[in-house]
């Protein structure tokens, strides 16, 4: 609350709100101001130039602004004479309603007597026509008092212009408030609004002096962006009424509904003129935005041109979203044509309450009656209601110019069922009620000071009689009681009241009327923690009669197994709906981005979930496999049929000449070397990797060694022939073991020095861009496995040299030949796999290193022993000792 002035400060400030007002009123009324306003001094505005005013006298009177018309007619103004005053026109039964209820809370306030005992309240009412300048010229009436002589006096003495007028209440529109709200406040006067909602008026810097029962438009704005956070709208569209109301609330609203995350689809500004062309391009933008929920801040009279053209241009399909100026509106709810497009409409709406007697005292009301008041809104309110004229305008022959009917005054109203009448939804109506008795406890409160407890607690209480607004509105700003209603009346520092607000729908009802249904409520007042709003009820229909909830969005909803991306030079919320990759999955819809899954997990096909790797190896049960198993069997039962042969002819000269005891053993060892490669086949684990690669190694060696050991007995053999040479002595049977035993032996240690440092051991690949878990058989020491591979090239390379110095020995001991060939085999099969084993993915390599393995096996096996045994077999003619002494002879000579 503002802190009170002294009398000096308040008269300095007061002279320069003198020479605000001055020229305030030369601008409105030119003609009638004289210089001495100017001058510091007050003018009462003269009577033909009065606005229509409804008043009662009373010891404190009251005032009263009410929008009883919704436009004024402008006249065409011809610059050659004074222009005609500015005529109402468009009687609102609802507003006249509100004034009515001011009227009632008045006279029962004063027939009671228990708030303010040998107190009578009058009221000062005036009709502001829904327009700010005339809201303006009636406050500024308000403000000038009775007669001049006593408004002057009135001056002099309290150091301000105000009459007898302590407070306002009133306007209704937040238009017309801004304008009063600003005027008043020059001079402290306080204003209680019923209807004014726009969250500019709690600026207390602009408008130190305004009050209102209504809540304001923050609290509204809020209410309407929890309900769309409910239903899950993304993609909405806000059209406003060009005034404070209607921009200022859809403004906020849209701030709001952008920090949730939502956008507005389109932001539309409905004309005061309400030009047909700007309406239904408005409907034509609503149309194609593609947004299916509305929201429309606006007064009812904007609201239903709006309407009207969505009717003539069949716009169906929406979920509109009405405002609290609206959302009870009996000019949309009644008329039939609206329903089709309204049906279904959601609103928030104030607190209504059932006020007894208020029905009866509305329908009290007749022109002809002498016991009622004086009242210049009576008649244009009884024509409108019953379209007929009172007899002052009527012809001689019973009917007026216009060709209406003449009033007799026997009209009941109780037989005309409209707006005014109807008191099931008391809403403004309330907060008129509760703004009169609000007043009349800040009067309370004044008649009951006690000394020292007043505004100035060095000075005596506030005059009763002599009432200083300021004083007043000190008093209305502590006020904090509960009404006969259970609702707690009080003002926070804005002058604002809590906010609580029903939840409404429009339904129709099973007689074809509109039903206004209360689905739930929203409390600004809840704590920290508690949900504001509360939607209570779900079985009901929505817009064109669905029962499931509208949906609005600029894209539709991403699934799950899919993210949003983005569209360039689009709203945040106008996206389109991409696949995860894969290996990223998103279990929840309109996912922002997708989640990698962990590297022992991919995405399934619908890229909701992460489902275990499947493990790749090389298997027994798939195709490469199954034929490598083939393919090493065949060679295994080959070497077997070879042993067989040699065992068989044992004692020929073939098998012996080529040193039996070798050839058995190489046969053996090229049977490990087959059967070796089984070890590579099958799930990777820790015996089995070491086992793979050191039976590999000493199976290989031991092969090439027994070979190495033919390849020297037969080169030996020919250097032996010469005199004196004595060379065989060393290649004995015992000394070419020695040799294979020796070589051998070298890998054995290589392999067993392996697997103590650093042996092989199986291993996980999980590359990201898979979907398989490839399990292999890691070297373990990089170092150890070349020293296997080389140690065997090493050997390879011995023996095709040595075969290779053998290669023109006599025909038939033409095994060097067969030796080199095979090794030349061999060697061409193993360097081809290193760079095979190195580029090879996954199981891939495993597969070449058993290939190579059978490969050289398969070649060691088929040069050697293969045209052993076709002589053997085939040609069993020249498996003699004669024939082999003679080719020797032969050759020798």
């Amino acid at each position: 609350m503002e802190v009170f002035r002294t009398r000096s400060v308040d008269a300095a400030i007061l002279r320069g709100r003198t020479k605000f007002l001055g020229l305030v009123l030369c601008v409105i009324f030119p003609s009638t101001i004289s210089h001495q306003v100017l001058s510091q001094q007050c003018n009462i505005v003269p009577r033909s130039m009065s606005l229509p005013v409804l008043e009662k006298e009373g010891n404190i009177v009251l005032g009263g602004l009410f929008s009883l018309h919704d436009m004024v007619l402008e006249p065409n103004l011809s610059f050659t004479s004074t222009p005609p005053p500015k005529q109402c026109t468009r009687f609102n039964f609802r507003t006249f309603r509100w004034m009515q209820t001011m009227i009632f809370a008045i006279e029962e306030i004063n027939r009671n007597g228990e708030l303010l005992p040998n107190v009578t309240l009058g009221y000062k009412i005036y009709d502001s026509c829904s327009t700010p300048h005339k809201a303006l010229k009636a406050s500024i009436e308000l403000m000038g008092g009775e007669k001049y002589s006593s408004f002057q006096k009135g001056w002099q003495r309290n150091g301000t212009c105000h009459g007898t007028i302590p407070v306002v209440i009133g306007d209704g529109g937040s238009t017309q408030s801004l304008v009063v709200a600003r005027f008043l406040g020059v001079f402290h006067v306080p204003q209680v609004s019923y209807f004014s909602s726009c969250a500019c008026l709690s600026d207390k810097k602009q408008f130190p002096a305004f009050l209102r029962t209504m809540p304001s438009d923050f609290f509204q704005v809020d209410a309407l962006v929890q309900l769309v956070k409910h239903f899950g709208w993304t993609w909405v569209g806000v059209i406003a009424s060009d005034d404070a109301y209607g921009r200022g609330g859809a403004s906020i609203f849209a701030e709001k509904v952008e920090e949730l995350g939502a956008c507005i689809a389109i932001h539309e500004i409905i004309p005061k003129n309400r030009a047909q062309a700007t309406v239904a391009s408005i409907i034509s933008n609503i149309r194609s935005s593609g947004a299916r929920v509305i929201l429309v801040f606006a007064v009812e009279q904007d609201a239903a041109a709006l309407f009207d053209e969505a009717l003539r241009q069949g716009l169906t399909g929406i979920q509109w979203l009405a405002s609290e100026a609206w959302s009870t509106a009996a000019v949309l709810s009644t008329p039939r044509k609206y329903h089709p497009i309204l049906h279904g409409t959601v609103g928030f709406a104030i607190r209504r309450a059932q006020i007894p007697g208020l029905q009866d005292f509305l329908l009290r009301l007749n022109p002809l009656t002498p016991d009622v008041p004086k009242d210049p809104f009576v008649i244009p309110f009884w024509e409108e209601m019953f379209q007929c004229e009172m007899a002052a305008r009527a012809n001689g022959r019973g009917r007026s110019i216009d060709g209406k009917p003449q009033c007799t005054g026997a009209e009941r109203l109780r037989s005309v069922q409209n707006i005014y009448s109807d008191v099931s939804q008391l809403r403004i109506s309330y907060n008129v009620y509760k703004a009169v008795y609000v007043v009349a406890r800040a009067l309370q409160a004044m008649r009951s000071c006690v000394k020292g407890s007043g505004p100035f607690p060095m000075q005596a209480c506030p005059d009763i009689n002599n009432i200083k607004p300021w004083q007043l509105h000190h008093y209305l700003m502590q006020v904090d009681y509960l009404n006969s209603f259970g609702d707690e009346i009080k003002f926070d520092e804005n002058g604002d009241p809590a906010a609580m607000y029903d939840l409404l729908i429009w339904q129709l009802s099973p007689g074809g009327g509109m039903e206004f249904t209360t689905i739930g409520k929203f409390d600004e007042t809840a704590t920290v923690g508690e949900k504001k709003l509360h939607i209570q009820r779900h079985n009901f229909s929505w817009s064109g009669n669905r029962t499931d909830v509208p949906l609005s969005v600029c894209s539709s909803i991403c699934p799950a197994g899919t993210r949003k991306a983005i569209r360039p030079n689009f709203p945040i919320c106008c996206h389109d709906c991409v696949v995860c990759a894969a290996g990223e999955i998103s279990n929840q819809t309109d996912a922002i981005e997708c989640a990698r899954c962990r590297p022992e997990f991919w995405s399934n096909e619908e890229r909701t979930a992460c489902i275990p790797k499947r493990v790749e190896f090389l298997s027994f049960t798939d195709t490469m496999g199954i034929t490598l198993l083939v393919i090493s069997l065949i060679g295994s039962f080959c070497t077997c049929v070879v042993v067989c042969v040699f065992f068989c002819h044992r004692t020929t000269p073939i098998v012996r000449a080529n040193n039996s005891d070798l050839s058995f053993l190489l046969l053996f060892s090229l049977m490990m070397c087959f059967l070796c490669s089984l070890t590579f086949i099958g799930r990777p684990s820790e015996w089995s990797c070491m086992l793979r690669h050191t039976a590999f190694g000493i199976t290989f060696v031991l092969c090439i060694s027994c070979i190495l050991g033919k390849t020297i007995v037969v080169l030996m053999v020919f250097k032996s022939t010469f005199p004196g040479s004595d060379v065989m002595k060393w290649f004995r049977p015992g000394h070419q073991k020695a040799i294979i035993t020796f070589s051998t032996l070298v890998q054995v240690i290589i392999c067993i020095v392996w697997l103590v440092v650093a042996p092989p051991t199986p291993r996980k690949l999980m590359p990201r861009e898979s979907a398989v878990v490839i399990l292999l058989c890691d070297e373990g020491s990089p170092i150890a496995f070349s020293l296997v591979l080389g140690y065997i090239g090493l050997l390879a390379c011995i023996c095709f040299l040595l075969a290779f110095l053998a290669r023109k020995l006599p025909d038939n001991f033409n095994e060097a030949r067969l030796i080199s060939f095979s090794m030349l085999i061999f060697c061409a099969v193993w360097i081809a796999f290193v760079p095979a084993y190195i580029s090879s993915p996954g199981k891939y390599a495993t597969v070449t290193e058993v290939f190579a393995i059978l490969a050289s096996s398969y070649g060691l096996l088929g040069c050697i022993f293969a045209p052993k045994c076709y002589m053997i077999l085939i040609r069993p003619a020249k498996n003699t000792k004669k024939h082999m002494m003679s080719r020797i002879d032969h050759d020798k000579f």
